[in-house]
């Protein structure tokens, strides 16, 4: 298998330890500005020209969210498979709806999101089939400057407007997996902030509340809580399910019935998987381009 990544970051090295434990003699090229040394075993690339005459089975992009247009203009004329890292895009409009259209009709793609393969998301999945869902409450706050160890939080782009960065648009994963279990709402409302201590451009505050036939849920994301904490949970006509999705576990009522490990690693290994089954199997049924942009649209 050979592959072109564009956009050799943390994200993309991670889905690059996904990509050689699922496929040990994986070719990977590293699309380049200029000549560098090979590195961990990464070809170096430095025009998309070259791409026809490698036989690439897909192309990953994982560079800053705000060139993911530009990039994907560029590329998809090729007709290969893309693996595009959340978010697709840093904003909504008539050019990138067009363009999600045209890819859509022409490339098997998938957006990037690793809770679709969380054990526990999985299984708080399937313990709501079926039932009268009352309310959902979705909460995920953790501290920016621990994000990146060693790094001015300040000047990643997650803290960055410009850059495409922002706490409704860089934690899209909460807002993803609600769209995936319950699926479209019928009324939003939302409501943004960057008014806390870490002083940064980009929004560091936002609440969701959508709202469906039956229920509501509410989705709260922020970037400055110290203590770490992200839950998923779901009131139903029965009792009040609650996921703990740092320690894996869901509770029924206050009594504890699921427990299970989770590593990180292993989320991001089981979607390569996935999608290198689904773009061997020419399948391009789950999280395409066309559903991440519906996701997208629901972040601004």
């Amino acid at each position: 298998m050979k592959v072109l990544i564009i956009g050799l970051g943390s994200i993309a090295n991670k889905h690059i330890l996904a990509l050689r434990k699922v496929d040990s003699k994986v070719e990977i090229y590293a699309l380049r500005r200029a000549i560098s040394k090979e590195e961990n075993g990464i070809k170096q690339l430095y025009s998309l020209k070259d791409i026809e005459i490698l036989g690439l089975d897909f192309i990953m992009i994982s560079n800053p969210t705000n060139v993911h247009f530009e990039t994907l203009k560029e590329v998809y004329k090729f007709n290969i498979p893309l693996f595009i890292e959340k978010p697709l895009f840093s904003k909504k409009g008539p050019k990138e709806a067009e363009l999600v259209d045209l890819i859509n009709r022409n490339n098997s793609t998938y957006i990037a999101c690793n809770l679709r393969f969380h054990k526990g998301i999985i299984e708080m999945k399937s313990l709501l089939l079926g039932k009268r869902i009352e309310e959902v409450n979705v909460y995920c706050g953790s501290y920016l400057p621990n994000w990146r160890p060693n790094v001015n939080y300040k000047e990643v782009y997650s803290a960055n407007k410009e850059q495409g960065g922002g706490v409704h648009i860089d934690l899209i994963h909460e807002l993803d997996y609600i769209y995936w279990i319950f699926g479209k709402p019928i009324l939003t409302k939302k409501t943004f902030g960057a008014t806390s201590s870490l002083a940064i451009t980009a929004y560091d505050y936002a609440n969701y509340l959508w709202t469906y036939e039956q229920f509501n849920a509410n989705v709260v994301l922020n970037y400055y809580r110290k203590d770490t904490k992200r839950t998923f949970e779901v009131l139903t006509d029965k009792g009040t399910y609650l996921l703990d999705l740092i320690e894996n576990k869901i509770r029924f009522n206050n009594k504890e019935i699921y427990a299970e490990p989770q590593e990180i690693m292993d989320m991001y290994t089981n979607q390569m998987r996935f999608f290198i089954k689904n773009i061997t199997q020419k399948k391009n049924t789950f999280n395409t381009i066309e559903e991440g942009y519906k996701v997208l649209e629901l972040c601004f």
